[in-house]
């Protein structure tokens, strides 16, 4: 048993709004998808058949239909912000182990490496954990590479 069409009412100013969106310059693909999508779905076309015509799937072409039912233009076209990873270290934490890193490195050591700052960093419990990628990025923001330098914090002198 087939489903029954989703019955969409866009509004005339937004069917403006989604033939500049269609037809204008540059913009994403999925942007222009998803318009394209609407403005069929708003002539009463199946998704199926949508789907047949443009490179959707028949529950994407739903759910934005579902989005502009529920929040208009702006939710159906466009994706929320997402929020990305959290911080793994705040600003005091990177500080020392920045400063770690421009001091000597431990005895018998002739350089400090990234896999020895993410342990050394650990056992000084500056952090309580960290990761050697963690580091890495921290190092290479800051234009770090004690593994190339014998003692990175000190100039040359002489």
């Amino acid at each position: 048993m087939a489903r029954p069409a989703l019955r969409i009412e866009v509004s005339v100013k937004d069917q403006k709004e989604l033939r500049k969106v269609v037809s204008g310059g540059v913009q994403q693909v999925r942007v222009v998808l998803r318009a394209l999508a609407l403005l069929q779905l708003a002539k009463g076309i199946a998704a199926p058949r949508i789907a047949s015509m443009i490179p959707l799937t028949p529950q994407a072409i739903r759910n934005v239909g579902r989005r502009y039912q529920h929040g208009g233009l702006e939710r159906a076209l466009y994706e929320k912000q997402r929020p990305g990873a959290a911080e793994v270290l705040d600003d005091s934490q990177k500080q020392r182990l920045i400063a770690m890193v421009c001091s000597s490195p431990p005895e018998g050591r002739a350089r400090w490496t990234v896999r020895l700052v993410a342990e050394e960093a650990v056992k000084r419990k500056l952090v309580p954990r960290v990761g050697r990628e963690t580091v890495r990025i921290l190092l290479l923001s800051h234009d770090l590479k004690p593994w190339r330098e014998k003692n990175v914090g000190g100039g040359r002198s002489g």
